[in-house]
């Protein structure tokens, strides 16, 4: 198994903390993982994003080109990261702020509404935690119950409250992937 993904989207998205957690979650189960951040000039509101490679074999090179699956959140990473996505890859899109209808022949496109139901959820936040969920349930890279061991270790105890929040965000992601 090797999954190569590319997360991207604004500094403060939590585009960084889904590579974090997907990388944490595959350590958790045995696997072999390398996590690369990018960020552009400004830390908030600037552009970010990160490779993340899972496998279950030694990992070669932490750089990825074409990557199986990409997970964007904002028109900018829709342009730039799209066209890299492997054929027969997967690209998720958080339709909430990127107009819904890009299609590319030879790859599965979801447009999933992640800010919009993360809003509906109570706390906008969620949103990266919703397209985290879709992945997971799409790709099987990594279990959500090692993704939430992994938010125990990352989050500070005073935020553990957080918790079943981000379950039911990655729940409603993985059910949104399931009958999409």
């Amino acid at each position: 198994m090797l999954e190569e993904v590319i997360l991207a989207g604004f500094g403060g998205q939590g585009v960084m903390s889904m590579g974090q957690l997907l990388a944490y979650a595959g350590m958790l189960e045995d696997k072999h993982v390398a996590w690369i951040p990018s960020y552009g000039p400004e830390m908030r509101g600037g552009t970010a994003n990160c490779s993340v490679t899972i496998s279950t074999e030694q990992i070669s090179s932490p750089i990825i080109s074409e990557p199986g699956t990409a997970i964007v959140l904002n028109k900018p990473s829709l342009d730039k990261f799209a066209p890299a996505v492997k054929p027969g890859g997967i690209l998720l899109i958080n339709s909430s702020l990127i107009d819904p209808g890009y299609s590319r022949p030879g790859i599965k496109v979801f447009e999933i509404p992640a800010n919009d139901l993360a809003l509906e959820m109570g706390n906008t936040r969620v949103a990266n935690m919703v397209l985290l969920g879709a992945f997971i349930q799409l790709t099987r890279a990594v279990s959500i119950d090692s993704v939430i061991e992994s938010l125990k270790k990352v989050l500070p105890e005073n935020r553990h409250n957080l918790i079943p929040l981000n379950r039911a965000a990655l729940e409603k992601g993985r059910e949104i992937a399931k009958n999409h």
